[in-house]
């Protein structure tokens, strides 16, 4: 379906590997050899490429070195994958483990992405020709504040207009151990946000698109209807909360509102 819709994605990177002089920081491996599995990938039929740098914030991180690394690396990958006729999915993801508040993440946030896109300018990228997948500005995981999607929204949105040029077309959220209602209802408010917003902002889910299926199906041929059904609702209204449209019925099972979160989370 993907394919006959004219979108077939291939994930590029190999992983994070541990970045020397850090206080524990990474950096993502697979720049080797990736000129010809981008190739490779295009003959196949691919037609977008992903790159996940990952960064995690504390007391001390992200140092300017993983930021500057993670940056730099992100920008070869997406200057490969132009070359050869792929279209480049930069993934800075920021994990939300931690007990920072809103503004913390909202500061780091503004300050990855500055980094990423200063890094794409001088690597030449096209950014025309580029989508970025970010985390959504959010406490950590273990903050004892809570914040209304209202808040999130505006943080950031904010942060993507002060960083993220125009140029850009798409801007696809990761869910980032959200719960798939949080991960709906938190797009569906920036998309009902007032700010200004010169990209489409949608979604790039994984957990958050499949957690109520998997729990409908549990592995069985008999209820492949029932999984099928409920994968479909809740792109629906993942659908709806792109366009800003999305109205909260106050009927949400139990797996939909299941927090996703998976510390140090690795695919």
């Amino acid at each position: 379906m993907t394919r006959a819709t004219g979108g077939l994605p291939v994930q590029l990177d190999k992983g994070t590997a541990p970045l020397a002089g850090t206080n524990g920081e990474t950096t993502i491996q697979g720049l080797d050899g990736l000129a010809e599995r981008c190739a490779q990938y295009k003959k196949d039929g691919a037609d977008f490429g992903k790159w996940r740098a990952v960064l995690k914030i504390t007391s001390t991180t992200p140092s300017q070195l993983a930021i500057q690394e993670n940056a730099n690396t992100l920008a070869r990958y997406a200057s490969i994958c132009q070359q050869h006729g792929l279209v480049p999915i930069v993934e800075p993801e920021i994990l939300p483990d931690g007990d920072h508040d809103l503004q913390r993440c909202q500061y780091v946030t503004e300050k990855v992405l500055a980094a990423v896109y200063k890094a794409l300018n001088d690597h030449h990228v096209y950014l025309e020709g580029t989508l970025l997948k970010p985390n959504m500005v959010m406490a950590g995981h273990s903050c004892s504040k809570k914040y209304t999607p209202q808040d999130i929204a505006v943080a950031t949105v904010t942060t993507l207009l002060r960083t993220v040029p125009a140029a850009v077309p798409g801007i696809c959220f990761l869910s980032g151990g959200q719960s798939e209602e949080e991960a709906s209802v938190n797009l569906n408010a920036m998309n009902q946000s007032p700010l200004p917003k010169p990209w489409k902002l949608t979604f790039s889910y994984g957990r958050a698109l499949q957690a109520s299926a998997l729990a409908a199906w549990l592995g069985k041929a008999e209820n492949k209807k029932a999984a099928q059904e409920a994968f479909r609702k809740r792109a629906q209204i993942n659908s709806l909360a792109c366009r800003g449209q999305y109205v909260l019925s106050g009927k949400t099972d139990a797996a939909a509102t299941q927090s996703l979160f998976t510390a140090g989370y690795t695919y």
